[in-house]
């Protein structure tokens, strides 16, 4: 079996962060059993290209056992936890192709060995999976039956791939569904990005001003809990309608340029390039900080920041580093986070597993959906079936032990009706 990690020896923590995930999956793991007596995946090659976490190690684990040859590799250069790398390598006999930190070339040799594994199924956080495939091996799309999506910045790129053509394959945007941006990219983002900037910064979150570059779920639970420890939060936006909702929200509105000299932490979610650019860094105070929750490192115009720097300070805190500017002979200091790559998985575990286990259920239960209607797909991208979403809903709700009612055979002759009215 081929792989590469940093240390095989880190299996046996691993594990044990890998099976105490497992204890806050139960719709994961009914979907596992299911899939361990059923084999939906016997025979098919699945290549992923994702976040190596320990809750990602439970949906590998998840589409083993129901059959599939999988190889994984890291969707971010530092978003890799090479504990839980080790441990699927020694202890559920997975190739990872994945280390924490590793280098842009790292990266993409480690692209092409999870692409040469010559898959069936596809799986991407991002689409760089599916993008490289395009470029340069198209002669694999043709085997390739579908793939799943599971960012909102990936989702972007394959919709504009389908839109001029190029998309060769089906796509399932799973994080278009439901049961994953709802709840996800608002509670699981909300929550984790605010756990790394604390970890990387030991900040104190009450009274500080904190600008939230997009209203999109991601930034709409950053902002909720951002809020809830007393910051002052600011949104910046594009979309008039997101605006608007933020400001019924409670929070004040503006443009960056006009936010930039008020924040303390700028943290941006919109899944576009250059959102803090140099202009706005320019007009930061003395000590502000900026940092990414988005898919890409490309949201913070970091190049054009060192460009400009008098003198860089690395490291000054782990995962922080020190970008001086001279301006009139006065210097200030502004601190980039997680090098502007994802800081919730930078410099903390990314999302808890409760919130992931919707997720990735959704996740393999879209796999599985794609086997069972292959010869039926076209290259464009697909929402998440329906009976798939109140499947995942309703095993989440059982497992919280919660009830909902039930249309009665009145109500639902009612709705499906129009004689009756006032």
């Amino acid at each position: 079996m081929d792989f590469d990690i940093k240390d095989i020896k880190l299996s046996e923590i691993g594990k044990k962060r890998i099976e105490w995930a497992d204890a806050d999956m139960p719709v994961l793991q009914k979907v596992r059993e299911r899939f361990e007596t059923e084999k939906p995946f016997d025979g098919m090659k699945m290549s992923a290209c994702l976040h190596v976490t320990a809750e990602t190690a439970n949906l590998v684990r998840t589409l083993k056992s129901g059959g599939a040859d999988i190889v994984l590799c890291a969707s971010n250069p530092l978003s890799t936890q090479d504990d839980v790398a080790a441990s699927l390598v020694a202890d559920y006999d997975v190739s990872v192709f994945a280390i924490k930190g590793e280098d842009r070339n790292t990266f993409f040799n480690h692209l092409k060995s999870a692409i040469e594994h010559g898959p069936n199924i596809t799986m991407d956080d991002g689409a760089d999976l599916i993008s490289v495939i395009h470029k340069d091996y198209p002669e694999l799309c043709e085997k390739i039956v579908g793939s799943m999506e599971e960012t909102t910045t990936g989702v972007i790129r394959l919709r504009a791939m389908a839109k001029d053509g190029a998309l060769k394959i089906p796509v399932v945007a799973v994080n278009d569904a439901k049961t994953k941006n709802m709840f996800d990219n608002r509670y699981g983002t909300g929550q984790s990005t605010l756990d790394g900037i604390i970890r990387a910064t030991d900040m104190l979150v009450a009274g500080k001003t904190v600008v939230v570059a997009g209203y999109g779920w991601c930034g709409r639970g950053f902002a909720m809990r951002a809020s809830g420890m007393g910051a002052h939060v600011i949104i910046t936006e594009i979309d008039p309608i997101k605006a608007l909702e933020a400001a019924m929200d409670g929070f004040r509105v503006m443009p960056m340029e006009q936010a930039a000299p008020l924040g303390d932490l700028f943290c941006t979610l919109t899944g576009d390039i250059h959102v803090i650019d140099i202009h706005h860094m320019r007009l930061m105070k003395d000590g502000a900080m900026v940092c990414n929750s988005g898919h890409f490192d490309v949201e913070i115009n970091i190049k054009a920041l060192s460009d400009e720097a008098k003198r860089i300070e690395n490291d000054v805190r782990q995962f922080v580093d020190s970008y001086i500017l001279e301006t009139d002979g006065v210097e200030k200091r502004v601190y980039v986070l997680g090098n502007g790559r994802l800081i919730n998985l930078v410099a903390a575990e990314g999302h808890p597993a409760s919130v992931m286990d919707m997720s990735f259920a959704t996740q393999a239960l879209a796999s599985e959906w794609v086997i069972e209607n292959k010869n039926s797909l076209k290259p464009e991208v697909y929402e998440i079936n329906e009976e798939i979403e109140n499947m995942v809903a309703r095993h989440k709700l059982d497992s919280m032990e919660i009830k909902i009612d039930e249309l009665t055979d009145e109500q639902k002759k009612y709705l499906e009706s129009w004689e009756e009215g006032t």
